[in-house]
C-alpha cells in the first residue's frame, strides 16, 4: 500500500466524521501486517478543531479535507481496500504536521 494513498473509511461507525484514511507509513514497511492512517475531515465540519500547522487541508475532487494529524492510529491493513487516491503532492505539508505532533516544532 502506497504512502499518502487515500482509502475510503469502511467503519459505519466514524465515516460521516472520517469519510477518509490517509495511509502514512513509509513503503519500507509495507510486509507489515499493520499500518498507520491519519484521518480526513470534511472542512466544514472540522473549522473549530484545527491548528493551520497540524491539519493541512486537501482538496479531493471539488471539496476540502482537514487532515486530522492528531488522530493517528495504526490499523490492520485488511481494513483499508482499494485506493481511491493519490495525495503525495501534499507530501511536504502532511510531514511538517507529523513532525509538529512529534516534536512540537
Amino acid at each position: 500500500m502506497p504512502q499518502f494513498h487515500l482509502y475510503k473509511n469502511s467503519n459505519k461507525t466514524t465515516r460521516k466524521t472520517y469519510p477518509y484514511l490517509l495511509d502514512i507509513q513509509s513503503n519500507l514497511l509495507s510486509d507489515i501486517r499493520t499500518t498507520i492512517v491519519v484521518p480526513l475531515m470534511p472542512n466544514r465540519l472540522a473549522e473549530s478543531y484545527t491548528i493551520s500547522k497540524l491539519n493541512p487541508v486537501v482538496q479531493i475532487k471539488n471539496e476540502k479535507f482537514t487532515v486530522m494529524t492528531q488522530n493517528l492510529a495504526g490499523i490492520d491493513r485488511n481494513i483499508l481496500g482499494e485506493s481511491v487516491n493519490d495525495l503525495s503532492h501534499y507530501r511536504s505539508e502532511i510531514f511538517a504536521a507529523i513532525d509538529f505532533v512529534l516534536s512540537g516544532i
